[in-house]
């Protein structure tokens, strides 16, 4: 049986109207996640305080610089669609770093439990982020923002690799060395 496909409109029956209602929601998910960028920036090095594993500690480390690369490359897909830079606050990353914080202070201080528990929050952390990467990168591609695409398509690969990098330590050592506590 074959599957019929749906074909996007072509740009000459693009009504003015579809445009800028998706150009407004692509906007709106931009500033929601320079919100949620800035305030990560934040909340890391409270994660890396609270790792005991060195490996962990320089996973996040590492990203912490990433991610306030992130916040710049932003600002730079706003300025080359003409936008000023400005966050809205993202309900999704306030609760997924309110749930980074309860698993901290769930978890006792010094044990690979709570380098479990870091990974866990920081992992969701890099789906949620993910997905607004890879929707922004398409909804940029599909508005003709060049630019943005491709700043946005950066992003979205560190963001795969930072969570691959967050699996590798737990699976390379953090998750065994919980169980065994």
């Amino acid at each position: 049986m074959a599957t019929k496909t749906k074909k996007t409109a072509p740009a000459s029956i693009r009504t003015p109207e579809a445009e800028g209602a998706l150009k407004e929601l692509f906007i709106d998910e931009m500033k929601d996640i320079y919100w949620a960028e800035n305030h990560l920036a934040k909340a890391l090095p409270k994660m890396i305080k609270g790792a005991t594993s060195d490996e962990l500690k320089q996973t996040i480390t590492d990203h912490l610089e990433q991610t306030k690369n992130h916040v710049t490359r932003l600002e730079s897909a706003f300025e080359s669609i003409g936008e000023k830079a400005k966050p809205v606050k993202c309900l999704a990353m306030e609760g997924l770093l309110k749930e980074a914080d309860e698993l901290l202070s769930e978890t006792n201080k010094g044990t690979e439990v709570r380098d479990v528990a870091i990974i866990s929050a920081a992992q969701k952390v890099e789906h949620y982020e993910i997905a607004s990467y890879g929707t922004l990168k398409t909804l940029a591609t599909t508005l003709g923002f060049t630019e943005a695409a491709d700043l946005f398509a950066q992003t979205l690969e560190e963001e795969k690799t930072a969570d691959s990098l967050l699996t590798k330590v737990a699976e390379n050592y953090v998750n065994e060395a919980a169980l065994a506590e």
